[in-house]
């Protein structure tokens, strides 16, 4: 074992300018991800300057199998953590090989809106808070928990500390460290309420780059738990009952809610929001109403609600934001398998390019 671990932590710079590249995208479910890696002739940081590849959407769910070719875009580069040295990992979406857009690529879409000039000149940031629960593979039951049974009730976990509080606090660190190393603009983690559950928070991340940075936050994440031999999962309610769910809180702020006078922008923005709930609940993940009760920290999934510092609405804003006249929101309705790529975009439209 100890000459397999030496391989693996084989420094290529040592014997040879070529670089690793690691291919990352969205596969046809929405949630999974696919990557495969590629030799090239030496460092690049210039997504542009890397070149296209294709792979078999057939067996991704992306595309027929008597016309299978997909092909990969690059468009954001992140250092490889796993490899290190030059090799990177790279964020891609996919496009038939007439160059259109395929139907599950939700980068492409949120592109056009983020480019949008009315968008750009608002400068739109964004905090992701990205729920998780760990798994126990053989069982698929949540890590720590006791099989077939049940840990003690709700309470001592939430950034708890001792072996019978956290559950998996070595690859919530190594993913934390791990997305550092890469360049993601993570800015935390803690335990989450039911235990098992974690969280780590992306941003503040400007435009399409926070959707980028969490889909390959979420890739390091399931390759460190491979590694582990342990399962994540992104269900916003992995156990029935009286736990909570998974979410993925999204923060968001513009430059007119930053600048003085900025909480009547907030207000302002949250109507819009109010007049468009429906249409952003359909978008912000599967098995969202599972989650979505009313408890547990959340607003029932059918009404929508604002309220300062009120974890039990839909959209919150903080006490810091109030008194400052000034600053930025919480969209509380993401479930944590969302896409970023939509839930961020979706915002800036309703709230930016939306009328009134």
């Amino acid at each position: 074992m100890s000459l397999l671990s030496d391989l693996i932590n084989l420094n290529l710079s040592d014997s040879t300018e070529k670089i690793i590249a690691e291919y990352i995208w969205i596969g046809g479910s929405g949630m999974d991800m696919r990557s495969k890696a590629r030799t090239l002739p030496g460092p690049v940081s210039d997504p542009s300057k890397l070149p296209k590849w294709n792979y078999d959407g057939s067996s991704t769910g992306q595309a027929p199998g008597e016309d299978s070719e997909v092909i990969l875009y690059p468009q954001a580069i992140f250092k490889d953590p796993f490899r290190r040295g030059n090799n990177i990992l790279v964020m891609c979406d996919a496009y038939t090989p007439a160059g259109e857009p395929i139907p599950t690529n939700n980068r492409h879409k949120a592109s056009k809106i983020f480019s949008h000039p009315d968008v750009v000149a608002e400068e739109t940031w964004y905090g992701i808070e990205q729920e998780y629960t760990l798994l126990q593979k053989e069982v698929n039951w949540p890590l720590g928990w006791p099989i077939g049974g049940f840990p003690g009730p709700q309470g001592p976990y939430y950034c708890g500390t001792g072996a019978d509080k956290a559950f998996g606090r070595d690859i919530v660190d190594a993913h934390y460290k791990a997305c550092l190393y890469a360049g993601i603009n993570i800015s935390g983690i803690n335990g989450e309420v039911m235990p098992g559950q974690w969280e780590f928070q992306v941003g503040p991340s400007v435009g399409i780059s926070a959707g980028d940075e969490v889909w390959v936050a979420r890739y390091i994440l399931e390759r460190i738990a491979e590694i582990a031999g342990v399962v994540v999962s992104f269900d916003p309610k992995p156990i029935p009952g009286d736990w909570n769910g998974a979410g993925a809180h999204t923060n968001y702020s513009t430059k007119s809610m930053r600048e003085d006078g900025g909480y009547e922008i907030i207000k302002k923005a949250i109507e819009k929001l109010s007049l468009k709930h429906k249409e952003h609940i359909a978008a912000y993940g599967e098995g969202n109403d599972r989650r979505l009760t009313g408890k547990h920290e959340t607003a029932n999934i059918n009404s929508f609600k604002w309220g300062v510092a009120n974890r039990g609405a839909s959209v919150r804003v903080g006490r810091d934001t109030e008194k400052a006249g000034k600053g930025y929101f919480e969209d509380r309705r993401p479930a944590s398998n969302m896409d970023p790529y939509i839930v961020t975009s979706m915002i800036a439209e309703t709230t930016i390019i939306g009328k009134p």
